[in-house]
């Protein structure tokens, strides 16, 4: 099995018109498919992103911060899956709530390096344990 990573990415206030009973609704329709993945071996870690915090950039000593929120879209979250190539991770991904629940969500599909070709170096990593 190969390691994936979804980055969760949506507009920044996608939720704001929607009623308590569709975030009830939504949020228990994430909470299936985390079960589902966990129940077939194929989820190592998934959480939500809280709403603030910063972009860093520049180099050391001239750093810049800036909120995140000035941009309209931003990352809501991540799923840590195995999966055995990209294609079956696509599959994976398609099955997300998000996509259920309106037209802005976008999940970026991206196979993670779990060893370094040329040092061999195996970089860390952590299940869940439960």
């Amino acid at each position: 099995m190969k390691e994936f990573m979804f980055l969760i990415r949506n507009t920044l206030n996608h939720q704001d018109e929607w009623s308590d009973d569709k975030l009830r609704e939504f949020l228990k329709k994430c909470e299936v498919y985390i079960e589902e993945l966990k129940s077939q071996g194929k989820l190592l870690s998934a959480q939500p992103l809280i709403r603030e915090g910063i972009i860093l950039s520049g180099k050391k000593g001239a750093w810049k911060e800036v909120p995140f929120n000035e941009i309209d879209e931003v990352q809501m979250g991540y799923y840590h899956i195995l999966a055995n190539d990209m294609e079956e991770a696509i599959t994976i991904a398609k099955q997300n709530p998000e996509f259920e629940y309106g037209s802005t969500a976008r999940i970026e599909v991206r196979p993670i390096k779990t060893k370094e070709v040329t040092t061999e170096f195996v970089y860390p990593r952590t299940t869940l344990s439960s």
